[in-house]
């Protein structure tokens, strides 16, 4: 099985119309003058938090909603007429994409938080970051509003990088179709993922947010997974008996678990240990008698958790995710997003560490 995130893959981004020679967002400008650039859409709803206080949660237009027929007129008609064909069907919305259920997860978990900590800025904070002219923002506030999303921060960069953006905003993950901008995101220490849409979907909670990880390279470092890659799956195995006590460096996604932990405890706080409306999970090809013990004692070391951890020895991740029916669930090997996707699992790939280096192909034996 071959993926295509959801994506141009055929010349210029449709997106990214004639970048301007000015700003990426790496001006010194304060947070209030650079509102002209972020625009509140929607009717009236609660007020955001404030970017330093919320968990910002960056998605591109391209995975939140399905843009595929725009950019078949792109690719076949060139600008002008993709620009013609979007104002002309500004009032037809965009279909969801494969990061809509987790944006719909996120509010749902922000109305409860709301009920339990009415004064707090402790929240969920999403931000549409798209390349797009102007001229198309029309059709996407009226798509936002249909689909009755709370997302105020709107940003329309013109075809400009949006990473210096995104470091502004303090943003927790970003979540994207274009593979280079996540590339250049996580070079930069934000949490960043491409993502995948499955051609089948299985339904996902509208109450609870679940979200997976992989371990190494994604929520850990890849130190264990390069011993994998030159010396083999046994001298992997007595690296992790000889380095058990040793903690695991950090992943580019610890950061995005850490703020889902402290989410979560503010949910424990009130007594809703066993009801919590977020739930994370550790799904791993680590063998859990030969190479576990080390992981846990990481996330422990790091006062890090996961409701549920599966040590798969192996085993495909594509059955297990689809019985956990995950909003998102990351990984940085092609082939178990690809396992995932096939079962319906809405995945994304995190393009971290050794594991890119090599072909992405399926395999029966990975370390990780």
């Amino acid at each position: 099985m071959s993926l295509d995130p959801v994506q141009v893959m055929k010349g210029q981004d449709p997106m990214a119309l004639s970048p301007p020679p000015a700003s990426n967002g790496d001006s010194k400008v304060s947070w209030d003058e650079s509102e002209s650039f972020c625009d509140s859409v929607g009717p009236k709803k609660p007020k955001s938090p404030k970017p330093e206080n919320a968990v910002t949660i960056a998605v591109s237009t391209r995975v939140l909603f399905r843009t595929e027929k725009e950019q078949k007129v792109f690719e076949e008609k060139g600008v002008e007429e993709y620009l013609k064909y979007q104002m002309e069907h500004e009032d037809e919305p965009f279909a969801p994409g494969p990061a809509f259920p987790f944006v719909k997860a996120l509010d749902a978990v922000n109305a409860q938080l709301r009920k339990l900590y009415p004064d707090s800025e402790e929240l969920f904070d999403i931000v549409l970051v798209t390349y797009n002219h102007a001229h198309v923002g029309v059709r996407l506030i009226n798509t936002i509003n249909h689909h009755n999303l709370f997302i105020e921060r709107f940003c329309m960069t013109g075809g400009s990088s949006p990473i210096g953006y995104l470091k502004a905003w303090h943003t927790n993950l970003y979540l994207s179709a274009d593979a280079a901008k996540v590339q250049e995101a996580l070079s930069e220490g934000i949490a960043a993922a491409t993502m995948f849409m499955p051609e089948k979907q299985i339904e996902v909670s509208e109450t609870q947010l679940r979200v997976a990880f992989d371990g190494d390279a994604v929520l850990f470092s890849d130190e264990s997974e390069r011993i994998f890659k030159a010396h083999g799956l046994d001298k992997f195995f007595e690296h992790e008996r000889e380095n058990e006590n040793t903690l695991l460096d950090h992943g580019p996604l610890k950061g995005f678990l850490e703020t889902l932990g402290k989410l979560q405890k503010k949910f424990y706080a009130k007594g809703h240990r066993l009801d919590c409306p977020i739930r994370t999970y550790l799904v791993t090809a680590r063998s859990a008698a030969s190479s576990g013990i080390r992981a846990l004692k990481t996330l422990r070391a790091w006062g890090l958790e996961t409701d549920e951890a599966l040590f798969l020895a192996g085993a495909p991740k594509g059955p297990m995710l689809e019985k956990i029916r995950p909003h998102i669930y990351f990984d940085d090997q092609m082939f178990h997003v690809e396992g995932a996707v096939e079962m319906g699992t809405i995945a994304a790939h995190v393009p971290y560490g050794i594991a890119q280096k090599y072909p992405h192909k399926k395999s029966t034996n990975s370390a990780k």
